[in-house]
């Protein structure tokens, strides 16, 4: 039997006066620190304060940020990244892009099992520590990073030989042991910033509807670190993409399958890979196809757009319903904001076909692509050395 609507408003209201099931590991961060094991990272005070899921608040960093680059999007979608740097120029932010990080090497951990805790560990401490002394915030671009480093956390935390471990690795290495106050997510940032960033679209995006894939390493893993919304599904959804579209304008797509991982997985892009591409296929294109027919699907996490986008191939050699084109949001917002399709976003990098996306933006793909390759040609041909960013206005 259905409980009846006043049921249902006094339970919402004892749990929304509940203390929260999980602890404050921020609180610990800073009890660690007073014990003498390790510097907090705090967050500067130029910096967006946002709710996560059991109503604590967390501070995301405007600018003088460290951007911790993903492999996978620098690897398979450079576009990815490239938006995200330049969403921080349009706005006029101080950022660093830095040449000592190393890979986070989560693949070991969530994949092949080939490491060890004081390893993983001690990767997460070095590049923490090499953004403590270069003066800048980190900043994650990768999902996978994001909640591996959340899991390193919650480890070091807890254990504290682990933590004299990983300790004496920083000694040797000649790095400070150096935990952040907050461990913050590029989307993140772009939920936090989405306001700023609509002020600045020169395209409408009224007519372009697009399906939200929520990331599972960002909201399911260490889930009370995850940004919610009351305004965004009544909270009971990650609030950091949907938002986003629907700050820039555009238009929600629903479908019941939005909870489902993407078919990624780790070890099933690895060892299943047939697996991976009809989960992606079954359970996430075609849905969407099939309930919201959308434009694009945006996500948040280089293994999602790589596993929604680049799965699409096989579904097309066996004439399954696909074809929807796929951007992360700072692509989306990018394109939004006037930033070049080719140059900056990359969109060439993909596999779907996104062409008829850009000219339902009112982005002009031939005389795009056309600017592309003459600066291919000027290049070549020694007349420059990199791309211009510069946005379609010039």
């Amino acid at each position: 039997m259905s409980l009846e609507l006043p049921v249902l408003k006094e339970r919402r209201a004892e749990r929304k006066n509940a203390p929260p099931p999980t602890e404050d590991v921020r609180e610990k961060v800073f009890e660690i620190e007073a014990q003498g094991d390790w510097i907090v990272h705090r967050v500067p005070d130029d910096h967006v304060e946002v709710f996560t899921k059991y109503g604590r608040v967390k501070k995301i960093p405007r600018q003088n940020l460290w951007h911790h680059k993903s492999c996978g999007q620098c690897g398979h979608i450079p576009g990815y990244s490239t938006a995200i740097f330049w969403l921080m120029r349009k706005l006029g932010l101080a950022y660093e892009d830095p040449t000592d990080q190393t890979s986070c090497t989560a693949w070991n951990y969530y994949a092949s099992a080939t490491s060890n805790a004081a390893a993983q560990a001690g990767v997460a401490m070095r590049n923490f520590g090499a953004a403590y002394e270069a003066g800048n915030y980190p900043l994650i671009h990768c999902g996978t990073s994001y909640g591996h480093y959340k899991e390193v956390r919650e480890e070091l935390i807890h254990d504290p030989e682990l933590r004299k471990q990983v300790k004496g690795i920083m000694e040797k290495l000649g790095k400070p042991f150096v935990m952040p106050e907050e461990i913050v997510h590029y989307s993140e940032w772009v939920y936090a910033m989405r306001r700023e960033l609509a002020n600045l679209k020169v395209l409408d995006f009224s007519d372009i509807t697009a399906t939200v894939h929520p990331a599972c390493h960002y909201h399911k893993l260490v889930v009370e670190d995850a940004i919610y919304d009351r305004d965004i599904y009544d909270g009971q959804r990650t609030a950091v993409v949907t938002a986003v579209v629907e700050a820039l304008g555009a238009n929600i797509g629903e479908y019941s399958t939005w909870y489902d991982c993407c078919g990624f997985g780790f070890r099933h892009i690895l060892v299943e890979r047939d697996f991976t591409r009809s989960f992606a296929i079954e359970r996430k294109i075609e849905v969407m196809k099939k309930e919201a027919n959308p434009d694009v699907v945006l996500t948040h996490d280089t293994g999602c757009v790589t596993t929604l986008d680049q799965s699409q191939f096989a579904g097309r050699a066996h004439d399954r319903d696909v074809g929807i084109p796929v951007l992360s949001d700072a692509q989306f917002a990018a394109l939004a904001m006037g930033a070049h399709p080719y140059k900056v976003c990359q969109l060439h990098w993909h596999n779907t076909d996104n062409k008829p996306l850009l000219e339902k933006m009112g982005i002009d793909h031939e005389s795009k692509w056309a600017e592309f390759e003459e600066e291919l040609r000027m290049i070549e041909a020694g007349e420059k050395e990199f791309l211009t960013w510069e946005d379609a206005d010039g």
